[in-house]
């Protein structure tokens, strides 16, 4: 597992600079659950860099307000804070060919990703295995994510 975070890291500051984000760059980034891809250290990593790194507060109508990671006191900035996000990361269980997103079913980033500048790239961090070709079902209200990043590498898918 600390393997796995540690790759996890690495592949996430190498999308960040390839990107060409730097110090003063702000990413959405989320604080894993067991099971999920382990973030702690890839947080760790974005902070060491200069990277201002928003983290979610889940509402209880399922909406995303959100606080910055240097925040002790995790004070939220609000709904629309992401409008100021540079690389979104985003937690799934799996995503499809098409960028369709399988989340926990609730429906919080399908909310918070439209309110991303345009053009701000969306990537979900997923293990290795969970990203693949069988099509997934889509809502109308389903945002559609840009790529995956595992602790093996990063895939495009609609950029």
């Amino acid at each position: 597992m600390a393997a796995d975070a540690e790759a996890l890291a690495t592949r996430g500051l190498a999308l960040v600079a390839n990107r060409g984000l730097g110090p003063g760059a702000t990413v959405t980034l989320y604080e894993s659950w067991a099971g999920e891809p382990p973030t702690p250290a890839l947080l760790d990593a974005l902070r060491a860099h200069g990277i201002r790194v928003l983290l979610p507060i889940t509402l209880p109508d399922l909406d995303l307000d959100w606080f910055d990671a240097a925040d002790p006191e995790r004070r939220p900035l609000g709904l629309d804070a992401v409008a100021r996000t540079d690389l979104a990361l985003v937690p799934g269980l799996a995503v499809d060919t098409g960028g369709t997103r399988m989340g926990q079913g609730g429906g919080c980033y399908d909310k918070a990703i439209p309110r991303l500048r345009p053009g701000t790239e969306v990537v979900v961090l997923l293990h290795p295995g969970e990203y693949g070709h069988a099509p997934l079902p889509r809502e109308p209200h389903d945002a559609l994510v840009d790529g995956v990043l595992t602790a093996e590498g990063y895939t495009a898918i609609r950029r």
